[in-house]
């Protein structure tokens, strides 16, 4: 069965890169609304945007929701959060143009949901089985979808910088394993690429509370890593999140290699536009115990709580 949040969950940060204020208020929501973001302040002028691949901007630094003239940026940390929990349907109503980036993981959305809880809605609930592979490529960078049975990720970086060098990762994100292994995982970036990017207007809100920075063999950020291998982990959170605007559950498995947020929407875009590629089905019980979100407790939160 679909679900919804039990009752209304607000949320008040600063944007990564545009450094304003905002408030996020999730709502509930009936079954098949999917997941829809909702400007409330006066340039936004109430408008909707689904939060589906064919409305993402591509942009590299994170996912942008556009529908006409107004967006909603940095959507991804909590579309994974949603997709992590088990979260089907919900509206989030947003004042501003980005989602408050909050210590620069899911980790604070997560708790929210999870402590709030989750209402059984009787709808049937669908998920997508990728039934043959699909590959989208840049470079030296790709990811692809291939059969699974539930929804597992493989994400693998190479950077030059010591404090992060060569990773790779490998998780079943059945039975709350999102909760558990990835959703404390912050964004992540080269101390040397700060300058850079307040320069061209971004990470403007960026700050060593709400990102990891690495200087060659060095963590400048207090406290150092959560996790040896956090950079790893955050490109899977963010993976998770990019792969939810496929607007339904994936079964399937994700390979990234250097891949970001462009090429995981290039794969949604590959995977739609190949019908054979795919086909929607109901989730009994047997799937819907592989899905994300099933069987989290709060108890799964003691490690990030």
């Amino acid at each position: 069965m679909q679900t919804t949040l039990q009752s209304d969950l607000s949320f008040d940060g600063i944007g990564l890169h545009s450094g304003r204020p905002a408030r996020l208020t999730l709502r509930p929501a009936r079954a098949n609304i999917g997941i829809v973001f909702v400007r409330t302040d006066a340039a936004g002028q109430g408008r909707r945007l689904p939060a589906l691949w064919n409305h993402v901007e591509v942009s590299p630094l994170n996912t942008r929701l556009t529908e006409r003239d107004v967006s909603v940026s940095t959507i991804e940390h909590l579309m994974a959060a949603l997709s992590g929990c088990g979260v089907h349907n919900a509206i989030v109503e947003i004042d501003g143009p980005e989602v408050p980036i909050m210590d620069g993981s899911s980790a604070a959305f997560v708790r929210g949901i999870v402590s709030t809880g989750l209402t059984r809605l009787s709808a049937p609930l669908l998920a997508i089985e990728i039934l043959d592979e699909v590959r989208a490529s840049h470079g030296d960078a790709w990811a692809t979808l291939r059969p699974a049975t539930s929804l597992q990720i493989d994400f693998e970086i190479d950077f030059a910088d010591a404090a992060i060098g060569h990773q790779q990762k490998t998780l079943n994100m059945a039975n709350g394993s999102f909760v558990r292994e990835l959703c404390d995982s912050r964004t992540f970036c080269r101390n040397a690429d700060v300058e850079y990017m307040r320069a061209h207007g971004l990470a403007l809100g960026g700050t060593l509370e709400n990102a990891v920075v690495v200087d060659g063999a060095d963590v400048l950020t207090p406290g150092g890593l959560r996790h040896a291998d956090e950079a790893v982990r955050h490109k899977m959170l963010d993976a998770l999140g990019d792969l939810y605007t496929a607007g339904r559950p994936i079964l399937g498995r994700y390979t990234g290699h250097k891949a970001g947020h462009n090429l995981t929407n290039a794969l949604l875009h590959a995977l739609f536009a190949n019908p054979a590629a795919w086909r929607l089905v109901t989730c009994d019980h047997q799937i819907a115990a592989r899905l994300p979100g099933v069987g989290v407790s709060v108890a799964d939160l003691c490690a990030v709580a």
